[in-house]
């Protein structure tokens, strides 16, 4: 947001209201359990997209929303150990999407300001950005 004092602000929605909103959904918990030191989201998008076992996958596949969320964690915290000087990081992360059916998913982790300049973390598909 912009410190001019000759801009008004119309409108402005904040992290805060697109968590509340669904828009963005906090796994800040799991973050932490695996290795994050900052708030960290996952846009709905990605979330329903890799991150819920999709119909047809049971446990007996092994799969679970904690282990997807685990194996996206795992990854984003490779890349983002691997990549200095930058506010973003790509990488991929193959997900079961059905019975031997595997599909490679394109993400982006990014680190920026939160609502009160504190530094947060934004995991999302290409097409959330």
């Amino acid at each position: 947001m912009t410190t001019d004092k000759n801009w008004n602000v119309i409108y402005s929605y904040t992290r805060a209201q697109a968590i509340e909103d669904g828009v963005l959904i906090d796994i800040t918990a799991e973050a932490k359990a695996n290795g994050f030191k900052v708030h960290t989201v996952v846009t709905d998008n990605l979330y329903r997209q890799y991150v819920e076992v999709p119909t047809g996958l049971d446990r007996s596949f092994g799969q679970s929303r904690d282990g997807r969320l685990h194996d996206l964690l795992t990854l984003a915290l490779f890349a983002a150990r691997s990549s200095k000087g930058t506010d973003r990081v790509y990488f991929k992360v193959s997900f079961l999407m059905g019975p031997g059916r595997s599909e490679e998913a394109n993400i982006i982790a990014h680190i920026g300001p939160g609502d009160h300049g504190e530094p947060v973390l934004t995991l999302m598909s290409p097409e959330d950005d």
